[in-house]
């Protein structure tokens, strides 16, 4: 699966990309607010190759693909969604390389799946949650269009605190009315 927009292409993980996706991961300020802490290579390795074991079933849920910047072929991050085909809907994520935080790509990218998502597989809703003090998070969901439907409070208990969580979503068809004619 490959998706393009004017400055990225998003495609399937190879194995060696690792190398890539650990230059990020092993960032304390790109791990802060994920489940997960700060991987090892190993840990980096054996994540990227579990998502493209999971790419390879059928029907597909999972897709986590591989953010490439086109004019420098540099894989940049990674974008992803877990669809429920019974529900109908998908949850969004996004994990980008601090050195090109702040540029629009991660909303780039994020709307490519979305698309993707509403377009091909006809879902009817796309949901994303953070930590409130991931401003930056919630930032690129806001510019998806993504209204927010919840703050929970202390719900998830992650790093040795409990947490708070914002909740996102967007439904078809307000997708539909933002897409241009």
């Amino acid at each position: 699966m490959e998706l393009s927009t004017p400055r990225l292409l998003l495609r399937e993980f190879q194995e060696n990309d690792w190398h890539f996706t650990h230059l990020y991961e092993s960032q304390e300020s790109v791990m802060r607010y994920q489940t997960s802490h700060v991987r090892s290579s190993q840990e980096s390795r054996d994540y990227l190759l579990q998502c493209m074991a999971e790419a390879r079933e059928d029907p597909r849920t999972l897709f986590d693909l591989a953010v490439v910047l086109k004019s420098t072929n540099m894989l940049i991050g990674r974008v992803g969604m877990k669809v429920d085909y019974d529900a109908e809907e998908a949850a969004l994520w996004y994990l980008l390389n601090p050195t090109y935080w702040n540029k629009g790509y991660t909303t780039e990218a994020a709307r490519a799946l979305i698309k993707y998502g509403f377009e091909e597989l006809h879902l009817h809703r796309f949901w994303a949650d953070c930590d409130p003090r991931n401003v930056g998070s919630y930032r690129v969901m806001e510019k998806l269009g993504m209204r927010r439907e919840a703050h929970f409070k202390e719900n998830i208990f992650i790093k040795g605190e409990w947490c708070d969580s914002l909740v996102y979503a967007l439904l078809d068809h307000e997708w539909q009315h933002r897409q241009p004619l």
